[in-house]
């Protein structure tokens, strides 16, 4: 599949609301409370990065096809601290059509490569126990670094912390072309 990768703008942020939301329901039925999901509304997402792209203080890249955006990455400084690692991916999603084809893996490199350039040497990525997507991670050669346990719409979720400990390795995975 041809793709294109790139820097979202504030243009782009009713096209992210929609990918993260739709990636939501379709991802996390059975593994997050249904009515929370039911509740998810996408304006409230389009604003919520609207304003996150406005203050562009980290990553954020959006995979498109054509005209149509199918997927988006963020990553940027920790939030919190967790020894031995300075940066963390703190979302990566793309539509169900297109998993499997790529995308991910390109968009985690070129995070891993701005990430780097900016002068950070580790990144990690928490994952939903029960989310497939850790799976990806370990493949792109993520490590197990802690867990804990979080709270979405009333249910106490085990969330892991999968970590790469020297992001030079991670930025330099050829991207698909």
């Amino acid at each position: 599949m041809a793709f294109e990768a790139r820097p979202a703008t504030p243009a782009d942020a009713a096209a992210i609301a929609r990918v993260h939301i739709q990636s939501w329901k379709s991802t996390y039925p059975g593994i997050v409370p249904q009515h929370y999901l039911d509740a998810l509304v996408e304006e409230d997402r389009r604003q919520r990065w609207n304003q996150m792209l406005q203050a562009a203080d980290h990553p954020i890249l959006i995979a498109e096809s054509g005209p149509t955006v199918f997927g988006f990455i963020a990553g940027g400084p920790i939030r919190t601290t967790i020894e031995n690692y300075d940066s963390e991916l703190y979302a990566l999603y793309l539509l169900q059509t297109h998993h499997g084809q790529g995308a991910g893996r390109a968009l985690v490199h070129q995070l891993a490569q701005t990430l780097h350039s900016q002068g950070f040497q580790s990144m990690l990525v928490w994952v939903l126990e029960a989310n497939p997507a850790a799976h990806f991670y370990q493949h792109l050669g993520a490590i197990p670094v802690t867990q804990q346990t979080i709270e979405i719409g009333g249910a106490l979720l085990p969330e892991h912390a999968l970590g790469w400990p020297d992001l030079r390795s991670l930025a330099a995975i050829p991207s698909p072309k």
